[in-house]
């Protein structure tokens, strides 16, 4: 009988967001994927868990993944971890579920933290529909991604880092609209978490007026 693969959330900035199911599972598998065995170290000790850790992160994904399935044929319970958030939501994760799906292997996410719900709700923009849309492109189809979300007229929501972010600003307000509202999220689940709404012309401002830390939800109201 083949195992069960378990996809585990953890903490994006609390420890305390770990839910008691998440570590009774990592305690309980055979091996833990993860994308930094020295992050990933430090958060199965601080819950006391001893289990064996190797590396699954972007660049290692294609080669790893059979092998992982090899082992879930075998009978192995495996879970797979990243640095912080769910596993396969703008982290890796998604290779491993479709082999798995291809190979008809039992899979289970636990609920748990992820960064765009918590930035979504507390946005106050409409979140009856909306559309996850992740890291822009860095580069090659950046304005093309921005110009096709701009067409969907429901609520947008995007991940971004600090140094791109006054960029991808100025690039909503080029193709959203200068009376388009934003709510940007920071630091969620953290000491210094912030939350800041407004037109794109006030947090750009905003974004200029000091340096932004930590990973960057941005809530894109698109809706009307």
């Amino acid at each position: 009988m083949s195992g069960i693969l378990y996809f585990v959330p953890t903490p994006i900035g609390n420890l305390e967001d770990m839910t008691y199911r998440a570590v009774n599972v990592l305690k309980e598998v055979d091996y833990i994927l993860c994308e930094d065995t020295r992050t990933s170290g430090i958060l199965l000790k601080h819950f006391e868990i001893s289990k064996p850790l190797k590396s699954y992160h972007l660049h290692n994904e294609h080669q790893a993944t059979e092998k992982v399935i090899t082992d879930l044929k075998n009978g192995q319970n495996i879970a797979i971890i990243t640095d912080a958030g769910t596993p396969g939501i703008s982290d890796p994760g998604y290779l491993l579920a479709k082999a798995g799906a291809d190979h008809h292997i039992e899979m289970i996410c636990l609920p748990g933290a992820t960064a765009f719900v918590p930035a979504l709700v507390v946005s106050g923009l409409p979140n009856n529909e909306f559309l996850f849309a992740g890291f822009l492109p860095q580069k090659k189809g950046r304005q093309t991604k921005l110009k096709q979300l701009a067409e969907e007229k429901k609520t947008i929501v995007l991940y971004e880092s600090p140094h791109k972010i006054n960029t991808t600003l100025e690039q909503i307000k080029e193709f959203f609209g200068e009376e388009t509202k934003v709510s940007l999220s920071r630091e969620i689940s953290k000491k210094f978490e912030e939350t800041k709404r407004g037109t794109i012309i006030e947090l750009i401002e905003f974004s200029k007026s000091k340096t932004l830390k930590g990973e960057i939800v941005l809530i894109v109201n698109n809706s009307i």
